[in-house]
């Protein structure tokens, strides 16, 4: 395509042609500001911060769907351009409910920063009528506070257009309008998947996860609970951006030394649960594939996937792995096995989950995760968020702590465990066991190349022991949506699917910390958060999971081997067909 050369701000630039107005400017590393727009995602022009002056053009244009043209004059920061932002600003305020010294977006919100940028005082200019809204608090893993939005409408596009759920959309018309579910349903009685995006993608405070850190401080100080604590593959890529560090800095040792003082009896490393995942899946796999059994098999460790497939595909759901998530077979092994071998009452014990993920509260509350009869296999779910404000208020100086190391037994998990934080990771090292147990050879090269990457559909074909194994790997339930309907019309044959619900896997969960949408637009952060995992992966001693020892430990002792009888009694769950609407 062509270039075009326009000026702006008086200087001279060449940018591709059809480009807007916007990407020209940050093309010329100019920032325009911004609210509603999101790239790729919500390109509507409805927020009105991002507006310009065009030579010759009668009012202001939106730099975010302006195309720019040849010879094009414009000026993004004129008196005019200025003023019609900060109006804009102090027309929002004005329906606006400013709590923002104990707001939990305070210091990380979009609204605020542009507030303070644009000088806007304490005494805003226009007062009148403000819409009153009881928060929803009806969904396991979220609140919504209207008061707080700003019809920016990006919460709307990515549930639409990146989850293929479309559950929220905006209500009433004029000063009325509000974002909400169809017939100003709760969320918690539709068919949200609760996975979060809605909440990363939000710019202010009017969507927030469900805090839950008040059971974990009461649990800690509870003397007779002995408190385990597992933290995700993906959290120790994205705790460090809430001190500072760089988008996917590997921060394990400081995260276990946080979660130490504060207070938890043992720390553990969800890679276990995730090795453990894969000897259950990659041999329940192999049984499937040598008996042609509900083929495709796929992936059930994203809790926002499957209750996507419950509510929307539940004719697939004989498809799904039995397999619990690795959040769940940890908390089901350490409330038998490591009830047993340490002489601890199951009652007595604690799991506490460190998740990138949302839709891992919810998962925590399913009634088939109960591998002792009454009891939870989770007792609490904290996001990465939830984590970065404990450390905080307890004054933790998380930059200056010494590296700790994971508690034994379940402190060690494989590279292939680490990688199930990003998209193809659960396939590659489902791979890597699988070609191992069926060949009986060892993998000269442990990387399938093939299904990494952040695209949003991924597929391969790989020759195992003689036989052909078609594998396909989707993140992003929309995107799992296309490859089923692909599945179920015989456009597309595939024996393993691997579906993550967050576009990226779970770096990019709903429970990560946000980011700007400068940095959103300008960065794919979801694959520098898995550059660090697979970093993590290559400096481990075990990068397989069946060679991992701890794994080795738990079938001699107490399960067998995988897929027996008390494997599944433990390991295994099932699903439920949910309504659509």
């Amino acid at each position: 395509m062509a270039d075009v050369n326009v000026k702006i701000n008086g200087k001279d630039y060449t940018v591709p042609a059809g480009s807007t107005i916007l990407e020209a400017a940050r093309a010329a590393g100019i920032n325009i500001p911004t609210l509603c727009y999101l790239k790729e995602i919500n390109a509507i022009g409805a927020c009105r911060i991002c507006v310009v002056e065009v030579k010759g053009a009668r009012s202001l244009v939106a730099a975010c769907v302006y195309p720019v043209n040849e010879g094009m004059e414009i000026f993004t920061n004129s008196p005019k351009v200025i003023e019609s932002r900060k109006m804009t600003l102090e027309l929002l305020l004005s329906n606006h409910r400013k709590d923002c010294l104990s707001c939990v977006r305070s210091g990380n919100c979009e609204l605020q920063k542009l507030c303070h940028d644009y000088g806007i005082e304490d005494e805003y200019a226009f007062k009148g009528a403000e819409n009153k809204y009881d928060i929803d608090a009806s969904a396991s893993h979220m609140r919504r506070d209207n008061t707080k939005c700003i019809l920016c409408r990006r919460c709307v596009a990515v549930c639409e257009k990146n989850q293929g759920a479309a559950v929220i959309g905006a209500n009433d018309r004029g000063f009325d309008t509000n974002i909400g579910c169809a017939f100003e349903y709760p969320l918690g009685n539709v068919a949200c998947i609760s996975c979060g995006q809605c909440i990363t993608a939000c710019p202010t405070g009017a969507l927030y996860e469900r805090d839950d850190t008040q059971k974990f401080v009461d649990a800690v100080n509870d003397p007779e609970k002995i408190v385990l604590v597992q933290t995700a593959p993906a959290v120790r890529v994205g705790l460090g951006e809430e001190f500072g560090y760089p988008i996917g800095s590997i921060v394990t040792g400081k995260m276990v030394s946080a979660i130490r003082a504060l207070g938890a009896d043992k720390v553990f490393d969800t890679n276990f649960g995730a090795d453990l995942t894969i000897m259950e899946e990659a041999n329940e796999f192999i049984d499937r594939y040598k008996n042609n059994d509900n083929l495709p098999m796929i992936t059930s460790c994203s809790p926002g996937w499957v209750k996507y497939c419950e509510h929307y595909y539940p004719e697939m759901i004989p498809h799904l792995s039995t397999c619990k998530s690795p959040q769940g077979m940890f908390g089901a092994t350490a409330k038998t096995y490591y009830a047993e071998k340490m002489g601890i009452d199951p009652k007595n014990i604690f799991v506490a989950s460190v998740m990138p993920c949302t839709a891992k509260k919810f998962e925590a509350e399913r009634l088939d995760h109960t591998a002792v009869e009454g009891l939870p296999d989770i007792d609490v779910v904290i996001t990465v968020r939830e984590l970065a404000r404990m450390i905080k208020k307890a004054g933790i100086l998380f930059n200056m702590l010494p590296d700790g190391e994971f508690d034994s037994p379940f402190g060690l998990g494989s590279g292939a465990g680490t990688i199930f934080g990003a998209t193809g990771g659960v396939m590659e090292a489902a791979l890597r066991t699988a070609y191992e147990t069926l060949t009986g050879e060892e993998l000269e090269k442990l990387e399938f190349n093939e299904v990494r990457g952040t695209e949003g559909i991924k597929e391969a074909t790989y020759t195992i022991a003689g036989n052909e194994i078609r594998v396909a790997v989707c993140s992003g339930t929309a995107n799992a949506g296309k490859l089923l309907d692909m599945v179920k019309s015989g456009e597309k044959q595939y024996d393993f699917i691997e579906v993550m619900a967050c576009p990226g896997g779970c770096v990019n969960g709903g429970g990560q910390p946000i980011q700007h949408a400068s940095v959103r637009n300008n960065y794919d952060i979801k694959a520098m958060r898995a550059a660090g995992l697979y970093e993590d992966d290559r400096n481990l001693p075990v990068r397989k999971s069946h060679e991992n020892p701890d794994i080795k430990a738990v079938y001699a002792e107490y399960f067998g081997k995988p897929n027996s009888h008390k494997a599944h009694e433990v390991l295994h769950t099932g699903y439920t067909p949910r309504k659509k609407y």
